[in-house]
């Protein structure tokens, strides 16, 4: 079974003949938005996409589609995100990445093992990644995904040891449950990677 991740976002036209900006959420963009690459797309009824052309162009990845060949049909894909299919089984190539959905539902545990809750949500901040854990009593706390408080992530056992500092796991870090730190979109890149702290 694939999953589905969100790869990028189509921004403004660029020139006439059918470019796009593109915002990147994958640390992989010449594997999943390579000339080639056919991908989903929210809304489903703009796509599949098929990448043409790509290329760099003052620090931004310009793409073109097959069969968007002026800057109307450009246009017409802003704001649309387009979406990979993966393996459930891949990884990323660096060590110290993952993709969103390995770490979804991990349990959260003190180096001694002492329960801390479990990842329901993975929020991507221009500095670093968090954790969003959802507490025993269901508050939730912010887990920022740093070498210094993660020490492990543990696939085979299905678990991520932290190190917090004082004060990062105590109601005065807690949110209240469901709120949304995120973008206000809903999607995520598709992959997490330990940082340093910001």
């Amino acid at each position: 079974m694939q999953v589905q991740l969100v790869v990028a976002r189509i921004g403004r036209a660029h020139g006439i003949k059918g470019e796009v900006t593109v915002e990147v959420r994958t640390d992989e963009p010449e594997l999943r938005l390579g000339p080639g690459a056919v991908l989903a797309t929210e809304p489903a009824s703009t796509g599949p996409l098929t990448v043409e052309t790509g290329r760099v162009h003052s620090g931004r990845l310009l793409l073109r589609f097959a069969g968007v060949g002026d800057r109307t049909g450009a246009e017409a894909l802003r704001n649309t995100l387009l979406i990979a299919e993966v393996d459930p089984q891949d990884m990323p190539e660096d060590p110290d990445e993952y993709y969103d959905h390995q770490l979804m539902d991990l349990d959260v545990v003190l180096a001694d093992g002492t329960e801390v809750g479990r990842i329901t949500e993975i929020t991507h901040l221009p500095s670093q990644d968090l954790f969003i854990v959802e507490r025993p009593d269901g508050t939730e706390v912010m887990i920022p995904f740093v070498e210094e408080i993660v020490t492990e992530i543990d696939l085979v056992e299905q678990r991520a040891v932290i190190d917090p500092p004082p004060g990062l796991i105590d109601d005065n870090a807690v949110v209240a449950a469901g709120s949304d730190d995120d973008e206000g979109d809903g999607t995520r890149p598709d992959g997490a990677r330990k940082g340093e702290p910001s």
